[in-house]
């Protein structure tokens, strides 16, 4: 599980994707998420600019992410 701190009070889950180097670009994420290959919290989102604050947990294959302050 990777933990990835973040500054402010979320970051959009594109931005983390890319920013935590589960897809190499912006792009990349967006097709990843569009997809239904991502997780947040167990779930399955498909909306791209889903905020994603400190506590969520986001899943991609073998990528497991806790997103903490």
């Amino acid at each position: 599980m990777i933990s990835f701190k973040i500054e402010g009070e979320f970051i959009k889950l594109d931005q983390l994707l890319k920013a935590a180097e589960v897809a190499d670009s912006g792009g990349q994420a967006k097709i990843f998420i569009q997809a239904g290959l991502v997780k947040v919290n167990g779930e399955v989102v498909t909306q791209r600019g889903k905020k994603i604050v400190p506590g969520d947990e986001v899943e991609m294959d073998q990528a497991h992410i806790k997103v903490t302050y």
